[in-house]
C-alpha cells in the first residue's frame, strides 16, 4: 500500500495523513470548492477538487472519490468519520473498483448500521439489552401494549438513525401514538427510513463505549472504554478515558461483550461498541459505530497505540501484534470538541473568520485541528474546529491540564465551546464523577458563562486603567504585580 486517498476534510483528514506519512505512505486529498485553501489540501502529496461546496455534490458522491483514486493511482481509501465512512453501498463500490477500503466489510456496516439488525446480531452472544421491542413497530396498538409491559417512561427510537433524530421520550400511554408519529416522520426525513422501535427509558444514563480492533485473521481485542456522557442535543462534547465510574470487573465484562458484538459480524478494522450504563451500574448494548470515532485520541493516549496506523496495518492484511493481556491502561485522557457554536445560545453554530487562532502548548496537551488564523469557518459542514486533548498521570492532572490548555487557547471572531469546556471541568459533579447524559440540562444555562465574561471585562478595565497611570507612578512591573494579585484574589469578591 503505497498511496492512500483520504475521503474526508478538516482535522481528521490531517490526522490520517500524518500517520500515513510516518509509515512512508503517500496521500491524496479530495476537496470541495469551499476547501481550496484548507490545511489538509496543502498537506497532502496530491489534491483533487471533487465538486461544489455542498457535501451532496462533493464529499458524499462516491463515484467522484473512486475517480480521484484512478486519476492519482491511490490503492486504498480512508473514509475518516462522517460522510461516507459508514455507507455500505460506498464500501461495495470501493471493493468492486478493485480498491481497498480502510474499514470494515459492507456486510458488517449494513448489519450494525441498523439498530434492530445490530441488536439481533448481538443477541446471538447474549449481550445485555435494554428491555423493549426487538423488531420495528408495525402495529401501534400492539406496540402500546408492549410499552405498558416495559413500563413508562419509554423511548421511541429510529432504527436507522443517530444523533437524537427520530427519538422521543414518552411519559404515559395517552401520548404514545402522537409521539410515535413524530418519531416516524423525523426518521423518514433524516434517514429515508421510518422504522422505529421502543426501549425502556433509562432516566439517569451514562454513555460508555468500548474501542475494538479486529484483523482479517479472526483476532479481536478491545482497547478499554471511553466515557462520553457530557453531551448536547444527544451529541458528545467531552470524552474521557478511562471512565471514572467503572470497576475493573465491569470494565472486563463490558470489554468481553464488545468483542463478542464485533465477533457477531466478523468485524475487521477499528470500531466502537456503545453501551448505556444505568444508575445501578448495569450496562446494555446501544449500537456499534463501524468507523474511527471522533474521540479516538483519548484511547490512543492511554494505550500508546496509533489507531490510524493500526487501521492501515489491518487493511494490508497484517495480524494484530498484541493480545488482550498485553494491553494496559496508562494514565488518564480528556477531549474537548472545540465547536464553532454559541453555548449561551443553545449551542447554535456560529460562522465567521478566525481573527485570532493560537493553540495551547506544553506537556500533556494535544490539539487535532484543521484551521489556522484568518481562515473562515464554512457553513456547509460540521462546525467542529478542533479537538483539544489533555493527558495526565491521573484524572485530576488531566483536568488541571485541560483547564490550563483552555485558558491558553486563543480564538476570536467566532463563539466556541471553550468556555463551556472550562465550566464542565470546574463543576463539582464532573470533578467527582457524579454525572450522566443530562449534565447540560441539569447544570448549564446561558448565565453559567457570564461570570467568566465579567471577570474578563474587569481584567480588561484594570489593564486599561493602569495603562493611563504616569510611568513614574506606575512602572510596568507594578502593573504586572497588580494584575497578578487581581487574578489571585478575584475569587474573594465574587
Amino acid at each position: 500500500m503505497n498511496k492512500i486517498l483520504v475521503a474526508n476534510r478538516g482535522e481528521i483528514a490531517l490526522r490520517i495523513m500524518r500517520s500515513a506519512r510516518e509509515m512512508g505512505i503517500k496521500t491524496v486529498a479530495v476537496y470541495s470548492e469551499a476547501d481550496r485553501e484548507a490545511l489538509h489540501v496543502l498537506y497532502a502529496d496530491e489534491a483533487i477538487c471533487i465538486g461544489p461546496a455542498p457535501s451532496n455534490q462533493s464529499y458524499l458522491v462516491g463515484q467522484k472519490i473512486i475517480d480521484a483514486c484512478k486519476v492519482t493511482g491511490a490503492e486504498a481509501i480512508h473514509p475518516g468519520y462522517g460522510f461516507l465512512s459508514e455507507n455500505a453501498s460506498f464500501a461495495r463500490l470501493v471493493k468492486e473498483s478493485g480498491l481497498t477500503l480502510i474499514g470494515p466489510t459492507p456486510e458488517a456496516m449494513e448489519i450494525m448500521g441498523n439498530k434492530l439488525s445490530a441488536k439481533a446480531a448481538a443477541l446471538k452472544y447474549n449481550i445485555p439489552m435494554v428491555p423493549g421491542t426487538e423488531e420495528a413497530i408495525t402495529d401501534v396498538e400492539e406496540a402500546k401494549i408492549r410499552a405498558v409491559e416495559v413500563g413508562f417512561p419509554i423511548l421511541i427510537k429510529a432504527a436507522a438513525g443517530g444523533g437524537g433524530k427520530g427519538m422521543r421520550v414518552v411519559e404515559q400511554a395517552s401520548d404514545f401514538e402522537e409521539q410515535m408519529q413524530l418519531a416516524v416522520s423525523e426518521a423518514t426525513s433524516a434517514f429515508g427510513d421510518g422504522s422505529v422501535f421502543i426501549e425502556r427509558y433509562v432516566s439517569s444514563p451514562r454513555h460508555i463505549e468500548i474501542q475494538v480492533l479486529g484483523d482479517t485473521h479472526g483476532n479481536i481485542v478491545h482497547l478499554f472504554e471511553r466515557e462520553c456522557s457530557i453531551q448536547r442535543r444527544h451529541q458528545k462534547v467531552i470524552e474521557e478515558a478511562p471512565s471514572s465510574i467503572l470497576t475493573q470487573e465491569i470494565r472486563e465484562k463490558m470489554g468481553a461483550c464488545a468483542v463478542d458484538v464485533a465477533r457477531s459480524v466478523n468485524y475487521v478494522g477499528a470500531g466502537t461498541v456503545e453501551f448505556i450504563l444505568d444508575e445501578n451500574l448495569d450496562f446494555f448494548f446501544l449500537e456499534m459505530n463501524t468507523r474511527l470515532q471522533v474521540e479516538h485520541p483519548v484511547t490512543e493516549m492511554i494505550t500508546g497505540l496509533d489507531l490510524v496506523k493500526e487501521q492501515i496495518k489491518i487493511a494490508r492484511g497484517e495480524k494484530l501484534s498484541y493480545k488482550q493481556e498485553d494491553l494496559k491502561i496508562n494514565g488518564h485522557a480528556l477531549e474537548l470538541r472545540v465547536y464553532a457554536e454559541d453555548p449561551e445560545n443553545n449551542f447554535l453554530p456560529d460562522i465567521g473568520i478566525l481573527q485570532t487562532y493560537s493553540t495551547p502548548k506544553g506537556n500533556g496537551v494535544r490539539v487535532d485541528d484543521g484551521f489556522k488564523q484568518g481562515m473562515e469557518i464554512p457553513i456547509y459542514y460540521d462546525p467542529m474546529i478542533a479537538k483539544l486533548i489533555t493527558y495526565g498521570k491521573d484524572r485530576e492532572e488531566a483536568i488541571e491540564r485541560m483547564i490550563r490548555a483552555i485558558d491558553e487557547y486563543d480564538i476570536t471572531g467566532i463563539k466556541t465551546t471553550l468556555a463551556f469546556g472550562k465550566f464542565v471541568m470546574q463543576h463539582g459533579a464532573f470533578k467527582e464523577g457524579k454525572f450522566d447524559t443530562h449534565f447540560v440540562s441539569k447544570y448549564f444555562n446561558a448565565d453559567s458563562l457570564k461570570h467568566e465574561d465579567e471577570d474578563e471585562a474587569l481584567m480588561a478595565a484594570l489593564i486599561a486603567a493602569l495603562s493611563l497611570k504616569k510611568p513614574e507612578v506606575m512602572q510596568s512591573q507594578n502593573q504586572t504585580a497588580a494584575i497578578s494579585n487581581w487574578r489571585k484574589n478575584r475569587v474573594k469578591f465574587n
